[in-house]
């Protein structure tokens, strides 16, 4: 990736530009000494002066008005705000009009940023005051005073907090009263410039000590860049905070959200005084010294997927190049390309204004259709569909482009959605809220309404990124989360009334991702490398969890490395430094869960044998508790060394009827409840009790022969068994309620418990007998 810069001979200014902003992605306006406001037109290549100021309003800031959000309209801003050097700032309309002018500040108004729903203005000034103001330019509140000047200011993501600099520190200040303040020591040097992504939630600093850094909203420095020449004039966020800009002295730097950098030009500007990303993210606009306007278009972003590379060459061209024949396609478009994907066997583009969406297996025809609105901030794709999101809402189409669903819930911001708050599986779309952040809004993919019946899934920490599993069947569909402690949790998707248990499958995960061809999920846990090759085994059997790991060193990723794709059994993940690192994992995992899904457990008996690894065995037997196939499991136990699994196992067969088997399976994968409820509705009351009793849960057992009258004696002879052995004395108010005057008679008992074994054994046989019956029939 790097920046396409365009420059004029000429400059249009005679001054400095201080400050540039764009109201389309094609105009943008500019401000300078010379006391002009001009209108630059991208298409045309035509500047025209709007208005000229008076000779003593010197302009420092200029901020648009946002956009309405979430309206099918793409309005376009109406007026902006100018911060000037008298203390004042205005409010001018997009002919130039000046609406209203305010008297802010003592001394210079350094710079004023409207919040992101256009309700409130915070400006900053060299007196030290920050000032919050309505929408008209009524003040409202002064969050603070401090001494020194205020350079610059940013609002936080939800418009609660704002931050602000303070010589070398930075101060986040929540607008409610008696809220925390987070101060921190940020440079060196004075701090001349703060922006702060509602997407990303990181934050960017740049200071005279000639460094950038970014943080996250926690004040922990994430990535402090080498000294520059110059001191550092402006950094700005792209709208989806995927990159950032950064300016300085005839320098300007595209750099990853981590902080490497892309790419590094040294124009002929003099000092960049402002940046500004146009509303799609394909290019900047700087305010220069020389009283140039640079402009800088990002090119050449890569794609990759398998044996294919796509290259954006140009602003309305892409490269495809198959790296096993070198064979190489030109793709050529009508407007600007603004957004890219390649996976699942389809490259899908967006442009300003349509969507192209091309087979891996035929360049030549893609599909193309109109988008309901221009600016795509997010595409994401699954085996069957993929997902589009834009400032009107999200969008699900099938890849012959037929519209399928459009997902939604009450207050939805799709401006801050991102690939870690938003997943897509063939039948699934989860969205991680903002307003709550500990809430996923589950979907079917089909309808885009609320999976099973409307329950939210809910965690008791924030969730920082979310995964959905790619195969398999719906109903089996999990989905990943990381929480805001670095804990990785794992549950079902699928919700009916049932409270759906949350398991921690580890800590301090990092990042992770799904394979594309199997549920196979991997991480980044503090130093190691981890792959779950069946995180189901949690349900299952989470004793052997440990045993389906696999796990390596991965110091050498050195910090934040991030995983960037997991296709086949290769792992792409991206170091701090911005290189990329590929790490091949077994095959034979992902070819025992192609076995296990199409029922072949003979062949997959075969595989763990050929290959000789514990893994594999241990994810066999817990595939095989799973299915309800326990012969298979039996095997697989045996190999891994699991005996009291093998002849709990073993001692299943012998039981006479099909229920108790089924109850004793799920028993064995610690789902006691479902065990119960399954002996019940079969009517096999004794069963029911005598489990609970094997797991002395006397309350249960007492509560179920009392309720059925039957067997309580039963219930009151092992209880007075089991305190007989420990050498204790009754306390329960129940056991002693019911054992008054009760004498224990063992023949007795065992002859009742005999009588209910043939019975069940009689019960068995007779279906059996008149299945045969059936079938003969």
């Amino acid at each position: 990736m790097r920046l396409k810069i365009s420059l004029l001979k000429e400059p249009k200014h005679q001054e400095l530009v201080s400050c540039v902003g764009w109201t389309t992605a094609e105009e943008l306006y500019s401000c300078s000494d010379d006391h002009q406001i001009v209108k630059w037109n991208l298409l045309t290549s035509d500047t025209s002066q709007i208005v000229k100021l008076p000779d003593d309003i010197y302009p420092i800031d200029l901020h648009w008005f946002p956009k309405s959000l979430g309206t099918k309209k793409q309005t376009q801003a109406e007026s902006f705000v100018l911060t000037s050097s008298d203390g004042k700032f205005h409010l001018i309309s997009k002919l130039g009009r000046v609406e209203k002018s305010v008297e802010a500040h003592c001394g210079a108004v350094l710079a004023g940023r409207w919040n992101y729903e256009g309700t409130a203005l915070v400006t900053v000034g060299e007196d030290g005051q920050i000032k919050i103001w309505s929408k008209t330019g009524m003040l409202r509140s002064m969050l603070a005073q401090q001494g020194t000047p205020v350079y610059s200011v940013a609002w936080g993501p939800d418009s609660e907090k704002v931050l602000y600099t303070a010589g070398k520190q930075l101060i986040i200040k929540p607008l409610q009263p008696n809220a925390k303040v987070l101060q921190w020591k940020a440079h060196d040097g004075i701090i001349l410039k703060v922006d702060w992504n509602s997407v990303n939630d990181l934050i960017l600093s740049a200071g005279e000590d000639c460094k950038y850094k970014v943080w996250d909203s926690y004040g922990r420095l994430l990535y402090n860049s080498q000294p520059h020449e110059h001191p550092i004039t402006s950094v700005a966020w792209a709208p989806d905070g995927e990159i950032f800009a950064v300016g300085s002295f005839n320098t300007l730097r595209l750099c990853d959200k981590t902080g490497w950098s892309y790419a590094l030009e040294k124009p002929n500007t003099g000092s960049i005084f402002n940046i500004a990303w146009s509303i799609d993210g394909t290019q900047i606009a700087g305010a220069c010294g020389n009283g140039h306007v640079v402009f800088a278009h990002v090119v050449e972003q890569r794609w990759e997927w398998k044996n294919f590379q796509v290259t954006l060459t140009k602003r309305r061209t892409m490269q495809v190049r198959n790296v096993l024949n070198d064979a190489v396609d030109l793709l050529e478009f009508r407007d600007r390309v603004i957004k890219a994907s390649l996976n699942c066997a389809h490259l899908v583009v967006s442009t300003s204004l349509q969507c192209y969406v091309f087979s891996t297996k035929n360049w030549n025809t893609p599909l193309i259709f109109d988008l309901k609105e221009g600016t795509v901030s997010l595409i994401l794709q699954a085996e069957r569909h993929f997902l589009l999101v834009d400032g009107g809402g999200i969008y699900l189409y099938s890849y012959e482009g037929r519209f399928i669903s459009s997902p939604k819930f009450p207050g939805m911001r799709t401006d801050i959605l991102n690939a870690q708050t938003v997943s897509l599986s063939n039948d699934t779309v989860a969205i991680k809220d903002k307003a709550d952040e500990k809430i996923i809004f589950l979907f079917d993919a089909a309808t885009g309404k609320p999976l099973g019946d409307g329950q939210l899934l809910s965690h008791k920490n924030e969730i920082l990124e979310i995964a959905l599993d790619q195969k398999g069947l719906t109903n089996d569909r999990k989905i990943a989360f990381i929480d805001k402690n670095r804990d990785l949790y794992i549950t079902s998707v699928k919700r009916f009334g049932k409270e759906e248990q949350i398991i921690k499958l580890g800590t301090m995960v990092h990042t992770l991702a799904w394979c594309d061809t199997c549920n196979i999920l991997c991480g980044l846990q503090d130093t190691r490398f981890t792959v779950w090759y069946y995180p189901n085994t949690v349900y299952v059997d989470r004793d052997i969890l440990p045993k389906t790991l696999y796990e390596r060193d991965a110091s050498e990723y050195s910090k934040n490395p991030h995983i960037v794709s997991f296709v086949g059994n290769q792992v792409t993940i991206r170091r701090a430094d911005g290189s990329l690192v590929q790490i091949s994992i077994s095959p034979y995992p992902a070819i025992l869960h192609e076995y296990v899904s199409s029922s072949k457990w003979e062949d997959a008996v075969r595989l763990c044998r050929f290959v000789k690894e514990q893994t594999m065995w241990a994810c066999l037997a817990a595939m095989a508790v799973a299915s309800r196939d326990m012969t298979t499991a039996e095997i697989a136990y045996a190999a891994i060394g699991e005996i009291d699994k093998v002849q709990y196992i073993n001692s299943m067969k012998e039981l006479p009827s099909k229920e108790s088997k089924m109850a004793h399976i799920l028993m064995f994968s610690g789902n006691i409840q479902e065990a119960e409820m399954v002996l019940l509705q079969a009517g096999l009351v004794y069963q029911a009790i005598q489990i609970n009793i094997n797991l002395y849960n006397w309350e249960r057992a007492l509560e179920l022969a009392v309720k059925y009258k039957t067997h309580v004696d039963t219930v009151l002879a092992y209880r007075q068994k089991f305190l007989e052995t420990f050498g204790k004395q009754e306390t329960n108010k129940r056991y002693l309620q019911y054992a008054e005057g009760l004498q224990v008679d063992w023949e007795k008992i065992k002859a009742k418990i005999e009588m209910e074994i043939t019975k069940e054994r009689e019960r068995s046989s007779s279906s059996q007998s008149s299945k045969n019956l059936g079938l003969k029939q």
